[in-house]
């Protein structure tokens, strides 16, 4: 983390937001994970005393807007505001609450926008030049952004006119898309040069080198964006030939804004928004984005180079504040493929409600599975064994047997002094959850207060106090005194990811109020001396229960599934032809093993869960000469493996040392100790295969 600021909190105002949804269609758990994180983020900031605001708003704006619409038949504008309607009703049944939710279109965004591209224009940044732009001779019009599809130039693969949002994620200029495609009437575009205009990114090299230098977040916003730097900054066309999206101003020509230009300027227009309804006595926009406040965008991965390059390269030219951190989150999978909305591969929010889960299931899932910036695979097995794990044997069985036996034999808290080790376990919490937030880091969140409510079960159990209520009533008090104190301080570490819950267990205590207004230091306050009996606040999933979801799930992409398989069938024809050519000459080459005759699918690949690890210990194992024990990290979890190095490898210098891991190798014993997953190497001489970048634990391998 950068030491360019002071820790959160800080004396000034923070604005949280989360990438604008696209007003096209039904969100997935693939966009709930960061609209939910930015929730939990902003939430965390607030239990640490820093005043912020949450606000977002719908992208109304774009080709994907334009060519639904068009496609259904109905106005770009109500088409979008329909689905702009539907999220305002979808987020606060996940918890996720925003203090101001706005769109793209609307005046505040529309005013804003203008204002600061003349800026930018009267500051010099924004010229006018001939480009290439793709042309549709038979639809007689010109093709913006996904109007056009065809080749990325720098990685090979399909790309649309914007973006090569299948291959490198590079945003693409118009005319850079190679053998250009109409998607009006998929027929062969052509390139005409039309005027547009400019904004001026390669002038802010220095700055954004600067930039990304002090920036906050996941390490995948800060790396990534260097090497765009490096490879030189091209100059940002932010007109379209469109009708749908802001007029550029002074009515250049029925040019509109490109929808990345109003698109993040969205979030200054729906901060100002909330200001106007609150007043700025209680919240000052212009502090975080033009005075001394602070700015954290959470995105997704796909979005960095908005967010890292052309946004604040803006925000710079405009005399705006830059943002203090990013952070990008990783993408969902499900069942170990990616999400498929034409093939309805997905879990829909809709869908995720119908089956009667609580919203904050998956809040804690979602927030705690891996850190932010790693991919998550989404699967109702996995998803139960959290929840059962975690959420109702863990925190849930602590806090009901703990109130319970509170209520029964105290009719609430005991009247007695917390014991010194349970107030400074609290407190190691609370500086736990404290770091993690600095560190952007939500699974800590999560498993501050988790770890601490295996602390109180384990607490509770070392002690029992049903036996010492007879024998020691005074012990037994102190005892069921520390176990409501725990489970107080759990509620308050748990409210920025399961806010529901966290309010319930806060009124089965007694308190008033909302727990979502109190700080980390109300962890340590003493509860209400009487309570009323608790109830269980989480539920098992059954094994029935997932096997009709699974079922479901099955049911509805094996059209994908089928497709998919004719897909790799043809690949593995082509394949096959091109090996038989070749079978012959393959000898060993330099003492090289041949390559193998047999190749495997994609989807056989997308089976190998392969993970960035680090190796925490090392030791050889007794009576075997080449065999040893390492302690391996990867995110999750630690795990223990046997690897044949120990002559290969000095073992005291392993520790520390990134490798790479198999981790869903089927579990082994080898000498009489288990081994769960495997290391790679190379070659004879057991080369351990490790990562150049940043990659973090617990990354999967792709």
């Amino acid at each position: 983390m950068s030491t360019r600021n002071d820790d959160f909190p800080t004396d000034s105002p923070a604005v949280v937001t989360c990438g604008l949804p696209y007003a096209n269609g039904d969100l997935h758990i693939g966009h709930l994970r960061g609209y939910i994180g930015a929730d939990a983020f902003n939430r965390a900031l607030q239990t640490l005393g820093q005043q912020t605001a949450y606000v977002c708003g719908s992208d109304m704006h774009g080709t994907p807007v334009a060519v639904n619409a068009e496609q259904e038949g109905v106005d770009p504008e109500d088409f979008a505001l329909d689905w702009h309607e539907q999220y305002e009703e979808t987020f606060p049944k996940f918890n996720v609450e925003f203090d101001n939710y706005g769109h793209t279109h609307d005046q505040t965004n529309t005013e804003l926008t203008q204002d600061i591209v003349r800026t930018l224009d009267e500051e010099g940044y924004i010229y006018e030049k001939e480009i290439q732009v793709a042309y549709d001779p038979d639809a007689d019009q010109y093709l913006p952004d996904r109007y056009v599809e065809g080749t990325c130039p720098y990685c090979g693969e399909k790309a649309r006119g914007d973006e090569c949002d299948e291959g490198c994620q590079r945003h693409l200029e118009p005319g850079e898309v190679e053998d250009p495609t109409s998607t009006i009437t998929g027929n062969p575009a052509e390139y005409r040069e039309r005027p547009h205009k400019f904004f001026e990114v390669s002038e802010f090299s220095t700055f954004l080198t600067e930039f990304l230098d002090d920036l906050e977040g996941t390490s995948n916003a800060r790396n990534q964006p260097r090497q765009w730097i490096e490879d030189g900054l091209q100059d940002w066309c932010i007109t379209r030939d469109m009708d749908w999206g802001i007029d550029y101003p002074n009515g250049e020509d029925g040019l509109v804004l490109y929808v990345w230009v109003d698109a993040p300027i969205e979030y200054i227009a729906s901060t100002k928004q909330y200001s106007e309804r609150v007043g700025t006595d209680e919240y000052d926009w212009e502090q975080p984005w033009k005075g001394d406040g602070e700015i954290v965008h959470i995105i997704g991965r796909d979005i960095i180079q908005h967010h890292t390059i052309f946004w604040p390269a803006m925000l710079e030219a405009a005399n705006y504040n830059k943002p203090r951190g990013v952070a990008a989150t990783g993408f969902i999978t499900i069942n170990g493929k990616g999400l498929s909305t034409s093939r309805n591969r997905a879990i829909w929010a809709k869908e995720y409600l119908e089956e009667g889960f609580h919203p904050d299931l998956l809040r804690y899932y979602l927030t705690t599975t891996g850190g932010l910036q790693q991919d998550v695979d989404f699967s109702w097995d996995a998803f139960q064994e959290k929840v059962n794990g975690e959420l109702v044997g863990t925190v849930g069985n602590f806090w009901y047997r703990s109130l319970l036996f509170a209520y029964r034999n105290y009719e609430g808290t005991p009247d007695a002094d917390v014991s010194t080790e349970v107030h400074e376990r609290i407190q190691d919490a609370i500086a736990a959850t404290r770091s993690s937030v600095n560190d952007y880091d939500l699974r800590g969140v999560g498993r501050a207060a988790t770890e601490l409510a295996q602390f109180g079960n384990e607490y509770i159990q070392r002690h029992e106090p049903w036996k010492l209520t007879d024998e020691s009533p005074d012990e037994a008090a102190q005892v069921i005194r520390d176990c409501v104190q725990i489970a107080k301080a759990v509620g308050v570490l748990l409210e920025p990811i399961a806010p529901d819950k966290a309010q319930a267990l806060w009124e089965q205590l007694g308190e008033d109020g909302d727990v979502s207004a109190t700080h980390l230091e109300n962890a340590l306050e003493a509860p209400p001396r009487t309570f009323e009996e608790p109830g269980e606040l989480f539920e098992k999933i059954e094994d029935d229960r997932v096997e009709e979801l699974n079922v479901k799930l099955a049911d509805r992409i094996a059209s994908a599934a089928t497709d998919d398989d004719d897909e790799s069938a043809d690949a593995e024809t082509e394949s096959d032809d091109t090996a038989a050519t070749e079978a012959d000459d393959m000898t060993e080459i330099d003492g090289l093993e041949p390559l193998a005759d047999d190749r495997i699918s994609f989807d056989d690949f997308q089976e190998l869960d392969i993970r960035v690890g680090r190796i925490e210990s090392a030791e050889g194992i007794e009576g075997a000469d080449d065999l040893a024990k390492l302690e391996v990290d990867i995110g999750f979890e630690t795990r223990q493996i046997v690897a044949g190095i120990k002559q290969l490898h000095d073992l005291d210098e392993l520790p520390g040392e990134k490798c790479v891991m198999l981790a869903n190798m089927e579990k082994a014993e080898l000498f009489g100790v288990e081994s769960n997953g495997m290391i790679l190497a190379a070659g004879e001489e057991a080369d351990l295969l490790t990562t150049h970048g940043d990659a973090e634990i617990g990354e999967k391998i792709r």
